[in-house]
């Protein structure tokens, strides 16, 4: 499996509905399960920042991690990214490499 993170930036009409964000959040974390059962969530944080939420996650592939992104872009998302996150033991042995 490979981790990713998502960055995900609400709607103005979703942030509107502040109230429903535990509902709206179970919702969209039920449909990624449903579209996507092999996804295995790590963290889930609000943050400050240009963007609302991050997501650590771990998926088999690219084009699973492209869905988690459609996913939250169909659900409410004004802008949602999977960025690909190599572990930093990983990545200092890559280093010895170049």
């Amino acid at each position: 499996m490979q981790t990713y993170i998502l960055l995900t930036k609400l709607s103005p009409e979703v942030l509107q509905q502040m109230k429903d964000r535990a509902e709206l959040g179970r919702s969209w974390l039920e449909k990624v399960r449903e579209t996507c059962p092999e996804v295995r969530f790590l963290a889930h944080y609000a943050i400050l920042g240009p963007y609302d939420f991050i997501d650590i996650y771990e998926a088999p592939d690219n084009e699973t991690a492209a869905k988690v992104s459609m996913i939250s872009q169909a659900n409410g998302a004004f802008h949602a990214e999977s960025l690909s996150a190599i572990p930093y033991k990983r990545f200092l042995e890559l280093t010895k490499s170049i």
